[in-house]
C-alpha cells in the first residue's frame, strides 16, 4: 500500500472515531474547516505536511546513504592505503636490512683491509729494523777490519780455485796438567811410540838389581774443530799501532798524557796496557764516548820528546767471544804417558834414566826427542801445539 493511502485510511478512521466522540458527548463546537483535523481539508493538509516530512525523510535517508557510501569508499581507499603503506614499509625493511647487510659488509671489508694494511706496516717497519741491524752489523764489521793494524804479509802459498780451496787451519794449544809419579815421552817416530803402547808393562832399570814397573799409555787430548767467534767494537777502548822503539813504560807514560788531553779529543786514562806479541798498546778510557771521537782521526801525532813526534795509528780496539765451540778428541800419535813411576831418586836422575831406557831399540824404543816426569806429591804442566790434525807435546 502507498504511503499517501495508508496515512488517508488512518486519518479517515481517527476522524470518524472523533466524529462519533463528539456525537455521543453532545460536545458541539465551530472548527476552522482549514485547521480541523477531522474535516477532509485538515486531512489533505496533514497529509501534504506528513508527505513533506516524509520526502525530507527520503532526503536525508538518501544523504545517509551517500555518506555511508562515501565512508566506505573512504574506508576502502583507507585500507589500500594501509595495506599499500604497509607493503612499502615491509619494502623499505628488507632494504633497509639489506643496506645495513651491504654496510655492514663492507665494515668487514675495511676492517680486514685495515688489518692487512697494519700487517703490511709492520712487516715494513720489521724489514726496515732488519736492514737497520744488517747496516749496524755491516758498519761494525768495517769498524771491525778498519781497525786491524797494519801488517806486512809475504804469500808462499799456492794458489787454488773452486774445490781446490783449502780449509782454515787453527793451531790449538792444550796445557796438559800431570799427575804425581807420571811421565811423558815424545819419540821422534810413531812406530816406536805405537811398539811402547803395544808393550805396556815396562821394567826399567836403574841400578843393578833395582828396577821398577811402569806402564805406558795413550794420550788423549781434547782439541777444538770448529771454533766461531764473533768480534765487535769496544765502546771505551782504543788499538794504538804503529810505535816508535823505545822503553816500554816511557812509551805508555807518553801515549796516557796524549790521549787524556781535551785538545786532542781525549779523556781520563782508566789503564794503558801494551801488547808485546803485536807491539801495540791497548788504552781503556773512563767514559765511552772518548774511543769513538779517536777514532774518528785515524793517525795522531804523538810528542816523544821535546823535540821529536812520532805518527801512530789509532783503531777500534775488538772484543772478542766465542758464539760456536766444538771439540774432538785427539790421540797424540808420537808421545806415550808412563804412570806408576815411584820416588826413588833425584828427579833428573830417573829422568836421564827412563830416556836412557826408552832409547834403546832392544827395549822397544827409540829416539826421543822430549821427555818430562813428575815425581809424586810435586805439579807440572806440559803444553801441547798442534802440528797437523793431531797433537805434539812441546
Amino acid at each position: 500500500m502507498h504511503l499517501t493511502q495508508f496515512l488517508t485510511v488512518l486519518i479517515f478512521k481517527k476522524v470518524k472515531i472523533r466524529h462519533l466522540n463528539v456525537c455521543s458527548r453532545q460536545d458541539f463546537s465551530l472548527v476552522d474547516p482549514q485547521q480541523s483535523e477531522d474535516t477532509l481539508e485538515g486531512v489533505h493538509n496533514l497529509i501534504t505536511k506528513q508527505k513533506k516530512t516524509y520526502d525530507q525523510l527520503l532526503e536525508e535517508q538518501k544523504d545517509l546513504r551517500n555518506s555511508r557510501d562515501d565512508r566506505r569508499e573512504m574506508t576502502k581507499q583507507f585500507k589500500q592505503r594501509t595495506e599499500k603503506l604497509t607493503l612499502d614499509s615491509k619494502k623499505d625493511e628488507l632494504s633497509y636490512r639489506d643496506q645495513l647487510a651491504q654496510e655492514k659488509k663492507k665494515v668487514d671489508q675495511m676492517k680486514q683491509e685495515e688489518s692487512d694494511l697494519m700487517r703490511q706496516i709492520q712487516q715494513v717497519q720489521d724489514a726496515i729494523k732488519e736492514e737497520g741491524d744488517q747496516n749496524d752489523y755491516l758498519r761494525e764489521q768495517a769498524d771491525v777490519i778498519k781497525a786491524m793494524p797494519d801488517k806486512k804479509l809475504v804469500f808462499k802459498g799456492a794458489t787454488a780455485k773452486g774445490a781446490d780451496w783449502e780449509v782454515f787451519e787453527m793451531r790449538s794449544e792444550v796445557i796438559y796438567p800431570m799427575e804425581g809419579g807420571t811421565a811423558l815421552i815424545t819419540f821422534e817416530e810413531e812406530d816406536v811410540a805405537q811398539n811402547i803402547l803395544d808393550m805396556k808393562t815396562h821394567h826399567v832399570t836403574l841400578v843393578e838389581d833395582c828396577s821398577i814397573t811402569v806402564e805406558s799409555r795413550a794420550v788423549q787430548l781434547m782439541l777444538p774443530s770448529v771454533v766461531e767467534i764473533d768480534s765487535s767494537v769496544c765502546p771505551n777502548r782504543i788499538l794504538v799501532s804503529n810505535l816508535p822503539k823505545m822503553d816500554e813504560e816511557t812509551l805508555k807514560n807518553k801515549l796516557e798524557i796524549h790521549f787524556s788531553k781535551s785538545k786532542h779529543k781525549g779523556g781520563e786514562v782508566d789503564e794503558c796496557e801494551y801488547l808485546p806479541d803485536s807491539g801495540t798498546v791497548v788504552i781503556t778510557f773512563v767514559e765511552d764516548h772518548i774511543a769513538k771521537c779517536l777514532t774518528e782521526t785515524e793517525f795522531h801525532d804523538v810528542k816523544m820528546d821535546k823535540r821529536n813526534s812520532h805518527r801512530v795509528r789509532v783503531t777500534p780496539f775488538l772484543n772478542g767471544k766465542i758464539t760456536n765451540l766444538k771439540t774432538r778428541m785427539s790421540t797424540c800419535p808420537r808421545t806415550v804417558l808412563l804412570t806408576g813411576i815411584p820416588q826413588v831418586m833425584e828427579r833428573e836422575t830417573l829422568q836421564d834414566l827412563l830416556e836412557i831406557h826408552f832409547q834403546k831399540t832392544n827395549n822397544g824404543g827409540g829416539e826421543i826427542e822430549a821427555i818430562v816426569y813428575n815425581p809424586l806429591d810435586q805439579s807440572t804442566a806440559a803444553v801441547f801445539r798442534s802440528v797437523s790434525d793431531d797433537a805434539q807435546e812441546e
